[in-house]
């Protein structure tokens, strides 16, 4: 990937955009920074308690928690009024922590004005939050150390960044092994000419910093991150006329995705390896779904792939799952039926 290439985004706009222009979610010109998606239902009783003001000036295009992260370190980059902050507090219990990052001034004192407030609705005895004012691109600065966060989220915020390989770097500086990117935001099926690129609006509307889906693959891989999945995706519609005419033919898709910090190979291969989910998370207790194509049902073995395997035996997944088998034997390419395991579950997973 020449980043060389690559528009240079203006962060000024950004933070006038989010913090005079937008002043609730309805005022966004398309759906890109707000795609419904509906709420689990145990997420949904906790944003009952999440302040109203918090959930007006939330900006997101997707719910980029997962779960099986009670009393884990948690990181959200560009987290605005603290809408997912603080629904991430809740899940992490007292003995958590989260950590919010964003550059707009004005969202951050939206944040921390409801802080005493949320601690008080989960009834924590001190608060499990903390905020942080600063730029996604350099966390070293806002004392965020190396190998000391097990979770990373960000809810449609990356693809506003002018320089998303440091944003990536530093999400896997600060990942301890094992530690998980689980995040939600908007890609194109091409490069976003550079007239579109700066267009003030279509940034500001996440649009024109959307990342082609095949330089992400490109920048993941070359910080060796080489086998990421994509947990969903979603067509977004442009409804803006005007938007819409701008663009063109260029195609937005707004996806959910994760990734470990584990050493994984580049390609699913097959070591005759079978894992079983134990169905011992709570709000999951019948399947458990890894990714678009890995839906594990409770107590039923499945073949899995090598770098599978890991994500199940290498992460805070490994007490959840029991795995069979190990690398000492090849037997090449896993086999990656993708539309067949779509359709239905069977014992045949792929990567």
């Amino acid at each position: 990937m020449n980043t060389a290439s690559l528009p240079v985004l203006d962060l000024d706009n950004i933070k006038h955009y989010y913090g005079k222009v937008l002043q609730k979610s309805s005022d966004l010109k398309t759906s890109a920074c707000c795609t419904a998606e509906s709420l689990p239902r145990h997420h949904q009783k906790i944003m009952q308690l999440i302040h109203p003001e918090v959930q007006e000036r939330f900006y997101g295009c997707g719910s980029p928690i997962p779960p099986a992260i009670t009393g884990k370190t948690v990181l959200d980059l560009g987290c605005g009024s603290g809408r997912d902050v603080y629904l991430l507090s809740a899940l992490v219990g007292e003995h958590g922590n989260v950590i919010g990052v964003d550059m707009t001034d004005e969202q951050l004192e939206v944040a921390k004005k409801y802080q005493a407030f949320h601690q008080e609705a989960f009834g924590y005895k001190q608060s499990n939050v903390q905020f942080h004012q600063g730029y996604i691109e350099d966390l070293a600065s806002l004392g965020i150390a190396d190998n000391s966060v097990d979770l990373v989220v960000s809810n449609c915020v990356i693809n506003l960044s002018p320089n998303k390989a440091k944003v990536f770097a530093e999400i896997f500086r600060v990942l301890k092994p094992g530690g998980e990117l689980f995040f939600s935001d908007v890609f194109s099926d091409r490069r976003i000419p550079s007239a579109l690129a700066t267009d003030p609006v279509l940034h500001g509307e996440c649009l024109g910093g959307a990342l082609y889906t095949e330089d992400f693959r490109r920048l993941l891989s070359h910080l060796n991150c080489k086998d990421y999945r994509v947990v969903k995706q979603n067509r977004i519609d442009i409804h803006n006329p005007e938007l819409a005419a701008k663009l063109g033919p260029i195609h937005f898709d707004s996806i959910t995705l994760r990734a470990f910090k584990l050493e994984l190979e580049d390609r699913c291969e097959d070591y005759g390896q079978t894992a079983k989910y134990l169905g011992n998370i709570s709000e999951h207790p019948h399947f458990f779904e890894l990714d678009d194509h890995h839906l594990f049902e409770t107590e039923k073995w499945m073949s899995v792939c090598g770098n599978t395997a890991s994500m199940l035996q290498q992460t805070r997944f490994a007490s959840h799952f029991e795995v069979n088998g190990n690398t000492q034997h090849h037997f090449g390419l896993f086999n990656c039926n993708t539309d067949e395991n779509k359709k239905e579950t069977t014992d045949i997973a792929c990567c």
